[in-house]
């Protein structure tokens, strides 16, 4: 098998829900991670932090709410927050686990910090869920604050947020430096820190950027040969959870388009990654994408599954 860089994407049914949910699933990915490292491949890892990131803004929020002398943590810090501590977990069960293999390589997480444009569609129209379900009464609290609530049947109220595009990743040297060195680096977790460049300072933006196009935009600038995208499913599949649901084996960049425009993809799940894989496989020779679980991401690179995107 060709030795590749690679930028693996983990979802977020790869991180659990949970600090104890968490310190078991980061187990399952730290032993697909290193099947990849064994066969020699350069591995850069990103991953989301949905989960996480609600639960961080919940507790800072109610911290501060029961402490006169705190303020609320605004998002920017818990997605710092959120970084740091799904990396911790990551890179020590990623260490653990080539240990003992009888790998030794250097893992780290670099705290990410990716630049949004202030003037992003995404800032007036909110998608992105965060933080638990609330109930009516604390919905409406959070509206008095001027946040975005929608409501889910059966399920109760969520608090959503921007999604802004990425435009620049400001740690890509360090990222670059030490994949070069030939260790692994976790980074862009939950899709990077939103950040607004004001002349020399990065000001955090009250958004989540969507983690499958921060992982685009790093695969990119790494020259990586593959975005490998691992998440709860084997396949991408035409009306998926139909009786016609259709599994995908490989797809062309024009396909990956006529399907996104049929409506087939879950806009806040399947959607991104499918358009960020298509459009990333089109943009340079030889380069390739490929979404499948995370139990399979040996056998994808080998060509056995998973849906694979071309130009």
């Amino acid at each position: 098998m060709e030795k590749k860089r690679i930028v693996i994407a983990l979802g977020n049914t790869s991180l659990g829900k949970s600090f104890p949910e968490q310190k078991t699933a980061v187990k399952k990915a730290a032993a697909a991670i290193a099947d990849l490292v064994e066969k020699k491949h350069q591995v850069v890892i990103t991953h989301g932090n949905g989960p996480q990131v609600g639960m961080i803004h919940k507790a800072m929020t109610e911290f501060g709410h029961l402490h006169s002398d705190y303020t609320v943590a605004p998002m920017s810090i818990c997605s710092a927050m959120s970084q740091g501590y799904i990396g911790y977990d990551l890179q020590n069960a990623i260490r653990t686990e080539l240990l003992n293999r009888g790998i030794f390589k250097p893992v780290s997480t670099i705290i990410t910090q990716v630049q949004v444009d202030t003037f992003d569609k995404a800032f007036s129209n909110p998608t992105k869920k965060i933080g638990r379900y609330m109930t009516e009464e604390e919905a409406n609290e959070e509206k008095k604050k001027g946040h975005h609530i929608i409501f889910e049947e059966g399920r109760g109220y969520r608090r959503i947020i921007s999604a802004p595009k990425p435009i620049k990743i400001y740690e890509i040297d360090a990222i670059q430096t030490l994949t070069d060195a030939g260790q692994i680096v976790i980074a862009g977790g939950g899709g990077g820190i939103p950040v607004l460049e004001q002349g020399t300072v990065l000001k955090g933006a009250s958004a989540v950027i969507e983690k499958d196009y921060t992982s685009m935009k790093l695969a990119d600038l790494l020259h990586a040969d593959t975005l490998l995208f691992l998440t709860g499913v084997e396949k991408a599949c035409l009306n998926f959870g139909q009786q016609d649901e259709k599994p995908l084996d490989l797809v062309t960049f024009t396909q990956a388009q006529g399907y996104m425009a049929e409506g087939h993809f879950s806009p806040n799940n399947m959607y991104p990654k499918v358009d960020a894989a298509a459009t990333f496989a089109a943009s340079g020779e030889g380069r390739e994408s490929i979404i499948t679980s995370l139990d399979r991401a040996l056998d994808s690179m080998k060509g056995r599954t998973g849906t694979r995107f071309i130009a």
